[in-house]
């Protein structure tokens, strides 16, 4: 059965019944595929754009984290409609339309029914009390609680998570990050035990133990007891215990939503429906009735209902390829599981319990390590057929897309906790799927790094990054972000392409070994690092990265000593140039916090010199259309005033954007104001591997966007959240949280320590975000090296820091006091005062200064009164 539309035809209309992510996948392929002939409307009961539930227990944590899947742009297409609140209650088949608890009604030529599942509730007396876990205002709502009954109490309370599996131990590792003690109470005799054997749940169970959790094992829960207030006080077990608690959390499973397909009373039941819920499906998502499609959690497929992520998006995918004409199947659920709960690994993955008739269990088990893997085989021991790793997964990776085929080596070479050594090399087959998530074969990931159809002319893709992009690969739970750094870097290796971290063709070091070699040696010009470990002159990529280290290193003046040749354009002139020829003037207002006199100086500069003027996104004024010598002129003005150079042009620290925060706003919990300030003054001329931002907001509200800069601070009602690695631009990223509830002192100390290792360890034009996501552990590793000190460098670090700190000069008030420095701001070498009169600035219909148009260029304006200026060009010169 295929579904095909012409864009000839009337659009074609497809309702989808769910906003959750496999609403969202399907809408995404959909537009992905192309929308012609087709209109999408999209009905979700809840408020929020379709977010990440996979991702929950981030914002358990972190009630201010974004979750949103996918680009909020997607949206704005105007086949593509998202209704929030809009809960469909009824399915009418004979009139094709729904009908919504708001009393609307939605016609439909297609109808995709993906309205996920529920939190099952127990039922048992006092239930009313607990919490469930399965939504954003559910964990919203126990972070709240966990706040509010801390304080009541005055003390650390007990959080009793009632189911040791998946959600139950995601949600009790978020208590415990939230200052509670979690306790976990779980019917089966080991934790996890839908996907992991005896031992293994054995294992993760004194793993967890040991990171100071309560486990009670085997046995059930009776009643939830409360006080006359209705606050909880315990847990009354079957066997008559009674453990404490001051919350509970009920997490024991989900149950789909197939409330739509039931029959109501006296009518005929059209649906056909699983022993265990659920709308039965077909191989291609179809139900019974034509035209009504089900994708996700509510769909049973051969007795099944899964609420995985993977089978819902491969479902959605089905769904958008019938619908454009294709012929694809489903090929039934994939149950692997990889994650990491409070530091430890677990992961299992096809026929885990040995079920399939003799088949072989190799196992290597270390109760007192906590560490349990085990690899089932055919009974030759030669095709792999499941596994099951706790406290060390670090086979999965490569073992997960063999499943079903031949080994490359014995099994027992596999198993790293064994001690034989690495895994043995494995090259995925073609049709090997390497990321689960997105059904991305290793075929797939080879095709894009040899030659990206999607690309302009269809050129090959060299970065991890951009393969990501390309394939999907790695962008959902990122277990597979290693192995594809590993495929990418095999490829580019066979494809001739020599997968080097040479910093450039004259220098074999990479960044980080530069740095470190510069660092030890006390090396402080380009003459000496180029004879010690360089060849040649030098090019534009090692002269500036060499720049940069030495001005990482010393707050000297950056161009002195022979430095400036090695600048690019805007760092020899202290100023960005402009496509025009300009240059633009950007002094430093450190959080956005600016006095009238100061404003007023802005002003008349800007009115003096014709320049076109700009409040950015950080919160300062930039002034647009200088010449190159009037930029000492203009500096002058400023520094008199009391301004600093804001570094627009370098790869340092640019601005430290704040909201108002408790010195105005009635949200406000701390006073951001001051924090910013303080921050960007201590900062200010850092030079780094790319430029930085930061921000810091009054509290959970957000105002100044803090979460997408390098270094973003949040303020709680107990101190600071800080975030590291947020960055715009054109692969945007979040910002991570890294500590919570610091007081002033140790933020600084943690933001002193990450800038520096940053700079020291991140390669060449290497955004914070991009250097976390290849550091191995990623933010686990910043982390650890950050705020546990593993490393042991923690004070080295913040020594570094002291120094720039200490010897931080403003580059513009240095250059205006030497003469000599000042003669880079001539126009030409031999006529400082000669004029090029090629650029022509005319005012726009704002009263803006702009570059004029070829045929506006030396007209005479004959009865106006409009003033026309020509500004001086420069070649650029090294003088």
């Amino acid at each position: 059965m295929t579904e095909q539309t012409s864009s000839t035809e009337t659009p074609r209309r497809i309702v989808v019944a769910g906003g959750g992510p496999a609403a969202h996948r399907f809408a995404d392929a959909m537009h992905a595929r192309g929308l012609d002939g087709w209109h999408v409307t999209v009905l979700t009961e809840e408020a929020h754009l379709p977010y990440d539930r996979v991702a929950l227990s981030k914002a358990l944590t972190d009630a201010g984290v974004d979750l949103t899947l996918g680009t909020a742009s997607m949206w704005d297409h105007g086949s593509l409609v998202l209704k929030t609140g809009e809960r469909v209650v009824k399915i009418n088949p004979e009139t094709k339309s729904v009908e919504t608890a708001a009393g609307h009604s939605y016609e439909y030529d297609q109808l995709v029914v993906a309205t996920g599942s529920d939190a099952v509730r127990l039922p048992i007396p006092g239930a009313e009390h607990a919490h469930v876990y399965r939504t954003l205002e559910d964990v919203w709502a126990i972070n709240k609680a966990i706040a509010e009954l801390t304080a009541k109490l005055g003390r650390k309370i007990n959080a009793v998570t009632i189911g040791g599996g998946l959600l139950g131990l995601e949600s009790a590792a978020g208590t415990e990050q939230l200052g509670a003690t979690p306790v976990v109470i779980n019917g089966a005799p080991w934790l996890m035990n839908t996907q992991l054997d005896e031992g293994a749940g054995q294992a993760l169970g004194r793993l967890i133990e040991a990171k100071g959790f309560e486990v009670h094992g085997g046995v059930f829960p009776s009643e939830i007891l409360a006080d006359d207030d209705g606050q909880v006080t315990g847990v009354l077990m079957a066997d008559e215990r009674v453990i404490p608690a001051d919350l509970v959390i009920v997490a024991v499973g989900v149950k789909p939503r197939d409330e739509l397909f039931r029959a109501a009373e006296g009518e005929d039941q059209l649906f056909s429906l699983g022993p265990r819920g659920g709308v039965v499906i077909n191989d291609y998502c179809a139900t019974e009735v034509p035209g009504i499609w089900a994708i996700g959690e509510v769909a049973n497929f051969g007795g099944m209902c899964l609420g995985l992520v993977a089978p819902a998006n491969t479902m959605a995918e089905i769904v958008a390829d019938r619908l454009h004409g294709g012929d694809a199947t489903f090929p039934g659920f994939d149950t692997a599981t990889k994650l990491k709960l409070s530091g430890v690994d677990v992961a299992s993955f096809g026929d885990a319990f040995a079920r399939t008739e003799h088949a072989l269990e190799i196992v290597y088990a270390d109760p007192a390590r906590g560490v349990y893997q085990k690899i089932v085989t055919t009974d030759d021991a030669k095709t792999l057929l499941g596994g099951i790793f706790v406290g060390d997964a670090s086979p999965y990776m490569s073992l997960r897309p063999l499943l079903g085929r031949e080994l490359p080596a014995e099994p027992g070479a596999f198993l790293s906790a064994a001690g034989g050594g690495d895994a043995p090399e494995t090259e995925l087959p073609d049709d090997a799927t390497l990321c689960s998530c997105n059904n991305v074969t290793a075929g797939t990931i080879r095709d894009t790094i040899n030659g990206c159809g999607a690309c302009e002319g269809n050129a090959p893709v060299q970065e991890l990054g951009e393969l990501k992009g390309c394939t999907r690969a790695g962008t959902q739970c990122g277990s597979c972000v290693p192995m594809l750094k590993k495929l990418l870097e095999t490829e580019l290796t066979k494809s001739g392409v020599e997968v080097s971290k040479a910093l450039c063709e004259h220098i074999e070091l990479s960044r980080q070994e530069l740095f470190d070699a510069i660092r030890v040696l006390g090396l402080t010009s380009f003459e000496e690092i180029m004879a010690k470990y360089g060849t040649g002159a030098g090019c534009d990529i090692c002269k500036p990265t060499i720049a940069n280290i030495l001005a990482s290193q010393n707050s000297a003046y950056v161009l002195d000593a022979g430095r400036g040749t090695l600048q690019d354009t805007n760092d020899r002139a202290l100023a960005n140039m402009q496509k025009d020829g300009t240059y633009s003037v950007v002094p430093r207002i450190a959080g956005g916090e600016i006095t009238p006199k100061k404003l007023g100086v802005i002003a008349a500069v800007a009115e003096k010199y014709g320049l076109y003027t700009k409040i950015t996104g950080g919160q300062r004024i930039d002034m647009f259309g200088a010449r190159l010598e009037q930029l000492p002129e203009i500096w002058k003005e400023l520094v008199d005033a009391g301004f600093e150079s804001g570094q627009a042009y370098g790869k340092s620290l640019r601005t430290v954007k704040s909201c108002v925060g408790s010195t105005w706003c009635r949200f406000g919990v701390q006073d951001s104001v001051a924090m910013a300030i303080q921050l960007e003054l201590r900062y200010r001329g850092l030079r780094s591997p790319h430029k930085l931002k930061m921000g810091v907001s009054g509290c959970a509200r957000e105002c100044a966007e803090a979460r997408g800069k390098d270094v973003g601070v949040i303020a709680t009602a107990d101190g600071w959240n800080l975030y590291v690695g947020g960055n715009g631009g054109a692969t945007p990223a979040h910002a991570q949280l890294l500590a919570k509830d610091l007081d002033d002192e140790t933020l600084i100390k943690y933001i002193d320590r990450y800038f520096m290792y940053y700079i020291r360890t991140a390669d060449r034009l290497q955004r914070t975000a991009r250097w976390q996501e290849e550091l191995d552990g990623g933010i686990k590793h910043v982390e650890d090296v950050v705020v546990k000190d593993t490393l042991g460098i923690a004070a080295e670090l913040e020594a570094a820091m002291a120094k720039h700190v200490d010897t931080y000069v403003d580059e513009w008030a240095d250059t205006l006091k030497d003469p000599e420095r000042l003669r880079r701001f001539r126009s030409f070498v031999n006529a400082p005062d000669q004029k090029d009169d090629s650029i022509t600035f005319v005012p726009d219909e704002r009263g803006q200064m702009r570059p004029a148009t070829p045929e506006e260029k030396g007209k005479v304006l004959i009865g106006s009164s409009i003033p026309v200026r020509t500004a001086t060009t420069t070649p650029g010169n090294e003088a």
